[in-house]
């Protein structure tokens, strides 16, 4: 699949988010204070606030999602699936993805003031701090690195955004559900009941996720990490499952285990980002050695 198969749009069709961060940003207005491990699926204040942010949500953002919930359809999955898998875009080291990234958010966002580095060595230390075996560590520092898919041109629709299954009924607590109703999935009578294509406590490696950066960096790490890591690389912007309760038929009881792991790495993606720097001359070594202890040297992207 080349970029032309991408449907036909203009840059700001491509790019409604002024930065890759401002989803990021957004989730933080649509969920402001973390929700106890143990009442993942409970009701919270959160929720109404979740059920109001569909009216305030900003232009730039739904557009965004207007695109994202229009275009991830099956045959797209399939088709970027087929683009990416087996990976063969190019090689290159951890360090080398982070400094494209650095690039690509500077010059989509020149206000920004923190590179990504930074961001990403902030999370890795809130989980550092709070006593975290150094896989978990590790996965702070490089969960958002699937991002460079930006590097081979794709809109930002199919890099970032919520996560959701293709392939059956969308969920009405997909933010901003409204906007699926332009997919052409939604004519296609087989993906219109709760379990669609898969069959019930199939399990989620069973199941065609939406396209973007989570699944994009589990299938480049996967294989060198914890099956705990892998969980909360590939499902960490899942948040109709994680955060809503949501999809559970699909489930089989590993998902079930593993995603306390998701569900326990959730608040550090979304709540350590801060505008002071960490002390990064000191930081580095110690992180280059952790990225050794998991990492080969260079990677397939």
């Amino acid at each position: 699949m080349s970029s032309s198969n991408h449907p036909s749009a203009s840059f700001e069709q491509l790019s409604p988010l002024p930065s890759l961060d401002d989803w990021e940003q957004d989730l933080l207005r649509r969920y402001p204070e973390p929700v106890p491990t143990s009442q993942a699926n409970a009701h919270s204040p959160a929720d109404d606030a979740f059920r109001n942010y569909d009216d305030s949500a900003r232009d730039g953002v739904r557009e965004f999602y207007r695109l994202n919930h229009a275009h991830q359809t099956v045959d797209f999955v399939r088709g970027m699936r087929e683009k990416y898998l087996p990976l063969r875009q190019r090689r290159m080291s951890l360090w080398e993805a982070m400094e494209c990234l650095d690039t690509l958010i500077d010059d989509s966002d020149p206000d920004t003031e923190q590179p990504q580095i930074v961001h990403a060595v902030q999370t890795a230390e809130a989980i550092h701090a709070d006593g975290h075996p150094d896989w978990f560590v590790l996965t702070g520092l490089i969960h958002d690195l699937g991002k460079v898919l930006c590097l081979f041109g794709e809109p930002q629709w199919a890099v970032v955004g919520d996560t959701f299954p293709v392939g059956c009924a969308f969920s009405e607590k997909i933010v901003l559900p409204e906007f699926f109703e332009t997919n052409p999935d939604r004519h296609v009578p087989e993906y219109q009941t709760p379990c669609g294509i898969y069959e019930p406590g199939c399990g989620l490696d069973n199941v065609l996720m939406s396209w973007g950066h989570d699944e994009y960096l589990y299938q480049v790490l996967g294989q060198h990490l914890p099956v705990e890591a892998q969980y909360m690389i590939r499902y960490h912007s899942f948040y109709p499952a994680h955060r809503e309760g949501e999809y559970e038929h699909l489930m089989n009881e590993t998902d079930r285990e593993m995603f306390a792991w998701v569900r326990a790495f959730n608040p550090y993606d979304l709540y350590t980002k801060h505008e002071t720097a960490p002390d990064m001359d000191r930081l580095m070594p110690q992180y280059q050695e952790l990225v050794a202890k998991y990492l080969p040297a260079t990677l397939q992207w």
